[in-house]
């Protein structure tokens, strides 16, 4: 648990409340990362419309998997098992499960491989990073836009990640994730 004092969803009030009230209509809890980052309820609800910017042109199944691509770059759990879960809506557990153990033995596109490997070296190395990355995704038909996109889905992840890892948020498991599911999501930890 987070040394991070947070509201009792008992308590809350105001904005604080509604940010709790979409996890509770999700989860059936509130999670621990959403009671550490509403600590500040005006950055997390900024983080949610930028979310929302970045889905709308990129779509749900292509943001999920950027998504699980960083988290893996980044190594947090939190994020794989939440977005392991949000991944759910847009694909079944069977066509998930290998994805998050080795997207590139999942029989994914070449451009959707491309597109996670891009997002899990942003996680990794960013740094090092150059045009040739950027032309790779261009060559397999992605648009600049499209480029931009996956590249700000994967830097916000690593913002959001690393923000509740470093405040020693507790891992939680969200409803819905089988065993296997779960130690797929979790495979990078050994």
């Amino acid at each position: 648990m987070s040394i991070i004092e947070t509201t009792d969803p008992a308590e809350a009030s105001g904005t604080v409340a509604e940010i709790y009230s979409k996890d509770l209509n999700d989860l059936g809890y509130v999670a621990e990362y959403t009671r550490v980052m509403s600590v500040n309820p005006e950055a997390y609800l900024a983080w949610e419309q930028l979310m929302k910017a970045i889905v709308a042109q990129l779509g749900m199944r292509r943001y999920e998997l950027v998504t699980l691509a960083a988290a893996k770059g980044v190594r947090s759990s939190h994020c794989r098992l939440a977005h392991g879960r949000k991944t759910l809506k847009v694909m079944d557990e069977a066509e998930l499960e290998p994805i998050a153990g080795d997207y590139h033995e999942a029989g994914l596109s070449e451009a959707e491989v491309a597109m996670m490997e891009y997002a899990e070296r942003i996680s990794g190395d960013s740094a090092s990073m150059t045009d040739a990355d950027t032309e790779r995704l261009r060559q397999l038909g992605f648009t600049d836009r499209e480029i931009v996109d996956i590249t700000l889905a994967a830097a916000a992840r690593n913002y959001f990640s690393r923000a509740i890892q470093a405040l020693g948020v507790e891992v939680q498991v969200p409803p819905g994730l089988s065993v296997p599911l779960q130690r797929a999501l979790l495979s990078f930890e050994r």
